[in-house]
């Protein structure tokens, strides 16, 4: 029989073995977020771009035309944006441009969020940015550091050439600063600079990405501090992070090189989609064993096992229902045919793509930020509720697909002072 000194010492023993285990668990909140809205004066419809692409002297006829074709099939409206550097003719593509680009949407976002939440700059305790082509010095970081005035001791970190896939990178590399540095606030900014990415050269592969990239940014503050939970609006529950660029195609089915008349430019190989597709996979499979219930995932291993004991057959492997797991997605708005895949492979409805489809039309392709655009969409229209789960979808060069989950843990109804206000 126990005596009551060592039930004393056992119940003490497994009190302190919880508030142990409890401490080592950092929970990891998203506070807010903003997009950056451009101007009406930076409007490019779709006309406006094939007027400007059919004045362009340094491109052939041939590359003219297929960019023409490549934007009438783009899925974009009227309403997307780039920077005026852009619709000068000739194009003013040039390192002053860039950072009057580069200053402008992150300026403008970090600025529309430290107000939005209320936080001085000087609260900070790390600062990453992301963009993958303009790595200016000083940094972009520094950029901010020095225009918003924060500490001297603000951990600060520039990420350059991880692609469209970056945001997410972002995100992971702040999770893990928070966990270490406990009480503290990240600030992400996640944007593009086009300056730089303007192609005028004849290798058609090196011409898609005038036609695919337009302007925006995004900026996050994310917490690992208990009191921000009261007022947080998200929960990060899980993160997935997968890398092919050990395999050659996948390495450089995107990628910054020269042509052979030593122009720079971004090339955008045929084998993208289906490169996406084995990289989603790889990620999903990941993943699946995180979020998804159990009956799921049994149903998925049942059908492999299956597979292995008929050698093959019609019925094929069991695409588990990933809706079962999450409410909202944000797939990564890279282009119409990469949604299309996406949204086929899961089996989505059309309510499921609905703000990657949507940010596609009315903002393009804004690369590692798109995601953001998406998760403000669904806020505008009222669709996220408490205990909301929502898988954030990035694609990227490298080539890379990252997964990000976060749980709505507040909400206050529609937002309608976001991004997309006057958009509908």
């Amino acid at each position: 029989m126990i005596s009551l000194d060592h039930l004393v010492l056992l119940t003490c023993a497994v009190l302190a073995l919880y508030f142990i285990v409890k401490r080592r668990r950092v929970a990891i909140y998203l506070l807010d977020f903003t997009c950056y809205r451009p101007p009406d004066s930076h409007r490019m419809p779709k006309s406006m771009f094939s007027e400007y692409i059919q004045l362009e002297d340094r491109m052939d006829n041939e590359g003219k035309a297929l960019q023409v074709k490549i934007m009438e099939r783009s899925g974009y409206s009227d309403e997307t944006y780039i920077p005026l550097s852009l619709t000068e003719m000739p194009v003013k593509r040039c390192y002053s441009s860039g950072l009057d680009e580069a200053s402008t949407v992150i300026f403008s976002a970090v600025r529309d969020l430290l107000e939005r939440t209320n936080t001085s700059p000087r609260a900070i305790d790390i600062l990453i940015i992301n963009n993958s082509v303009f790595s200016p010095t000083p940094s972009l970081t520094a950029m901010v550091i020095n225009r918003f005035g924060m500490r001297s001791n603000v951990m600060s970190f520039n990420l350059s050439g991880m692609g469209c896939s970056a945001g997410i990178v972002s995100v992971a590399l702040a999770r893990d600063l928070l966990k270490i540095h406990r009480n503290s606030l990240a600030l992400v900014v996640s944007t593009e600079v086009l300056n730089g990415n303007w192609y005028t050269g004849k290798n058609k592969s090196m011409l898609i990405s005038n036609c695919l990239f337009r302007m925006g940014s995004a900026a996050i503050l994310m917490s690992s501090r208990g009191q921000d939970e009261e007022r947080a609006k998200y929960k990060l529950k899980y993160l997935v992070r997968s890398n092919k660029a050990r395999d050659d195609q996948s390495y450089t089915c995107v990628y910054q090189d020269m042509d052979s008349e030593n122009q720079t430019g971004i090339l955008l190989s045929k084998t993208l989609v289906n490169v996406a597709g084995d990289a989603l996979k790889t990620n999903m499979a990941i993943l699946g064993k995180l979020a998804l219930p159990l009956s799921e995932q049994l149903r998925y291993a049942h059908s492999i096992i299956r597979q292995k004991v008929k050698g093959g057959g019609k019925t094929g492997i069991y695409i588990p229902n990933f809706k079962k797991a999450f409410e909202h997605f944000c797939i990564h708005a890279g282009g119409k045919a990469v949604i299309e895949a996406i949204e086929k492979s899961l089996k989505l409805s059309q309510e499921d793509v609905e703000a990657s489809k949507m940010t596609l039309f009315k903002f393009g392709n804004t690369s590692s930020s798109s995601i953001w655009y998406e998760l403000a969409y669904i806020e505008s229209k009222g669709r996220m509720k408490i205990g909301d789960r929502v898988w954030q979808i990035a694609l990227g060069s490298g080539f890379k697909c990252n997964s990000a989950v976060w749980e709505c843990i507040n909400t206050a109804g529609p937002d309608v002072e976001n991004v997309w206000k006057g958009k509908f």
